[in-house]
């Protein structure tokens, strides 16, 4: 399984943002990610850092992109940082797992003031979510998020139900 594919996936809403196809607003970019305004945002200030390489998901990042991952995160402080939140310990910086992210392009979320989150955002993106993993306030760090996205997705090849894949990450402290 190759990690990295051509940018400019036909039907991919990300690739087309990167590829100036769509009127959204670019934020900050380089030569490798792109940042802009969450469509739907989950708190004040909700930002998306993707690469302009297309990467489908965390469950395809493999070791030599944890360097990538660490810009990721990176772009995601100083979006934030240039938008003067107040709190940078107020925040939540993350990834959710397949199936449960929105568009298959790798993108970090950049949320904040987390404190400040309504139920619904709470549930996607707070600490209660067992779905968004977070970079944000060093309890998982990129090594162990690219680990526990292809843990993730060897466990659900094996094609366990719901309950039972619960099950078993919380049998393996993974929760």
């Amino acid at each position: 399984m190759g990690t990295l594919e051509a940018s400019g996936i036909d039907d991919c809403k990300f690739c087309e943002i990167v590829n100036n196809k769509t009127d959204t607003e670019i934020l900050l970019s380089d030569d490798e990610l792109v940042c802009f305004r969450d469509m739907k945002p989950g708190a004040t200030h909700h930002y998306l850092v993707i690469p302009r390489m297309h990467i489908s998901n965390c469950k395809t990042l493999k070791m030599d992109n944890i360097p990538l991952v660490e810009r990721m995160e990176q772009m995601g402080r100083s979006i934030l940082e240039k938008n003067k939140v107040c709190s940078l310990d107020d925040v939540r910086l993350g990834f959710h797992l397949p199936p449960f992210s929105s568009v298959p392009h790798l993108h970090l979320h950049a949320l904040a003031p987390a404190s400040k989150m309504n139920l619904k955002s709470q549930l996607r993106y707070g600490q209660q979510s067992y779905w968004f993993i977070t970079v944000s306030q060093g309890w998982i760090e990129p090594r162990k998020i690219i680990q526990l996205g292809l843990f993730i997705f060897n466990i659900t090849r094996q094609t366990y139900g719901m309950v039972t894949f619960v099950s078993h990450l919380l049998s393996r402290s993974m929760l």
